[in-house]
């Protein structure tokens, strides 16, 4: 095993732990394939299941999988005018699964996200029966500043060239601490635990993985 495999795994095993003690359900996976594999094991074919914006579960095969696969999709982004758009948004907080990334993980298991019009951290928040985060091991911060400066200046400034945005960080590469209309951080949230023992699964990859 790589040096850097065995440091991944030591950092996953140090933070299993803490999920646990956080209420979420954790696995380790140690390439796409594997993840893309035990993410399959968690869901149950026919079951609703929708997403928020992300690199990670495009990048282990995820979403094609749950797109040609014996599941019910819902597409976040099936609509055409804003009243379809919000209502197709609403209808994936009603799914049985949501999968999504984190823009950041502390040491001690908490969950750093940043949004912009605030889908995604509501359905980690509430919604979803069970909510399952790809994790590449890249994300981890040591603690939730560190955490935030992530989001703000490594995740966002990749996340508004990949949506053709106009903003600060699309053209220095670091947060501009913007307010217009092409801005994709409005809200950021801090996951601290689960009201409900293990509807939050977290899979940790050991690889690099989205933004």
């Amino acid at each position: 095993m790589k040096p850097v495999n065995k440091h991944y795994e030591n950092m996953a095993n140090t933070l299993m732990p803490q999920f646990e003690k956080r209420r979420f359900q954790s696995f380790y996976c140690p390439d796409k394939e594997s993840a893309l594999q035990k993410a399959l094991e968690l869901v149950p074919q026919g079951s609703v299941v929708s997403h928020g914006g992300s690199e990670s579960i495009i990048e282990i095969g995820l979403l094609d999988a749950i797109k040609s696969g014996n599941y019910t999709y819902v597409n976040r982004k099936d609509g055409s005018t804003p009243e379809e758009l919000r209502e197709s948004a609403m209808k994936s907080i009603f799914s049985d699964y949501y999968l999504m990334s984190s823009n950041a993980v502390t040491i001690k298991g908490e969950l750093v996200n940043i949004d912009g019009a605030g889908n995604r951290v509501a359905a980690l928040a509430f919604g979803p029966k069970n909510v399952i985060v790809i994790v590449g091991m890249n994300k981890i911060c040591k603690d939730i500043d560190e955490a935030i400066w992530r989001a703000q200046n490594i995740a966002s400034p990749k996340n508004t060239l990949r949506l053709s945005k106009d903003s600060p960080c699309a053209k220095i590469g670091v947060c501009g601490n913007c307010f217009g209309d092409d801005s994709i951080c409005s809200t950021i949230t801090v996951t601290r635990r689960s009201m409900e023992v293990g509807r939050v699964k977290i899979i940790l990859v050991g690889e690099n993985l989205g933004y």
